[in-house]
């Protein structure tokens, strides 16, 4: 693989000389996502397979191009998991990889009551925008001092590095789950999550959408039951609560199968309903709320900024309007610095954070 690693860096090199853009990806599942995609194809499917994995340790080392299946088939076989339920979205031939999903930080159902990608990231092994091979973290639960970056590359959208190795820490699986079903309105599904996330309860993943509340819950077979006898609500079989905690994770529910604009709405997980006439899925609690159709991006940015949220242009729709909400002058500075530092030519990924 080191011989793979040197054709990258040769590649960034001659590119940085060129001041031509690169343009990375693998499995290209989430290549609707970002800004406008410019460059010469880097292509890291090559450059995949599982480093070290211990078990007993929750630590697992992956190379980017590695396909999410074959590390959740690996993790499975020892009764875990990557704690962030990961989306995949892409269908063959654009399967979804470990890099890509560290690039955009995309996580699933269980994010909030697990954690976000960045919180399981140990360590991350990177050529910087120079072609330099550069290591950050390490590949132990209790490793960082100073400023973490290989938390910094989470989210980054490839624009500060090739990702080359990531290391995770994992955790077990559940052993039991339940997904409940409950009819309520969305102000009722908000108040209602939110009063049971402050108890004791071992919730994994909520959505609210017309008119049906689902949780789900996860842990040990006794904390379960007794939350179920307590909360009540419609049972769902295994089979139908897979299936539809998986359609809502890769959003192949009927709801996200649109040419309208997908926006992604944080919020804070308490905000009363939005009130905007149109249609939409709230998950996490509250926390994130997808909207489907055309909006005045400045006067729903203005709102939800208002409310200490902000709003993504998720997929379709006009990018020219900004996919990413714009950020404070002192943070987008601070963007643009560690840009420069990470990529003094602008060559990886340029764009794909539109709007910093």
């Amino acid at each position: 693989m080191q011989d793979i690693v040197k054709q990258i860096s040769e590649r960034i090199q001659q590119n940085a000389a060129n001041k031509t853009p690169l343009a990375i990806h693998a499995g290209n599942s989430k290549a609707f996502y970002g800004g406008p995609v410019h460059g010469d194809v880097l292509d890291m499917r090559a450059y995949n397979g599982i480093v070290d994995y211990e078990p007993k340790e929750l630590v697992l080392t992956v190379r980017a191009g590695t396909p999410l299946t074959e590390i959740e088939a690996t993790l499975a076989q020892q009764k875990q998991m990557l704690p962030f339920e990961p989306p995949h979205f892409g269908a063959a031939p654009n399967i979804a990889t470990i890099g890509g999903t560290v690039a955009t930080g995309l996580a699933g159902p269980r994010r909030p009551y697990t954690g976000a990608v960045r919180d399981f990231v140990l360590g991350t092994r990177i050529l910087n925008g120079r072609g330099e091979d550069m290591h950050f973290g390490g590949r132990v639960i209790k490793n960082v001092a100073g400023y973490d970056v290989s938390r910094l590359m989470t989210g980054a959208m490839g624009t500060l590095g090739v990702l080359l190795d990531i290391s995770f820490k994992v955790l077990p699986l559940p052993t039991a789950e339940a997904t409940l079903r409950f009819e309520l309105d969305e102000a009722g599904a908000i108040q209602r999550v939110n009063e049971w996330s402050g108890q004791p309860l071992p919730i994994s993943a909520s959505s609210w959408f017309e008119n049906a509340l689902h949780l789900r819950l996860s842990g040990a077979a006794s904390g379960v039951k007794a939350a179920r006898e307590k909360l009540g609500g419609e049972l769902l079989n295994d089979d139908t609560a897979r299936n539809f905690w998986r359609e809502l994770r890769d959003q192949r529910a009927a709801f996200f199968q649109t040419d309208l604009p997908l926006w992604r709405v944080s919020l804070p997980a308490t905000t009363a309903p939005l009130n905007l006439l149109m249609p939409q899925w709230i998950e996490w609690g509250g926390a994130l709320r997808w909207l489907r159709g055309n909006v005045d991006t400045k006067a729903i940015r203005d709102k939800v900024a208002a409310l200490g949220g902000h709003v993504t242009l998720f997929k379709n729709g006009d990018k020219a309007v900004g996919v990413f909400h714009p950020l404070p002058p002192k943070l987008a500075e601070i963007h643009r610095n560690l840009k420069a530092a990470f990529d003094p030519a602008d060559i990886l990924n340029r764009r794909r954070m539109d709007n910093v």
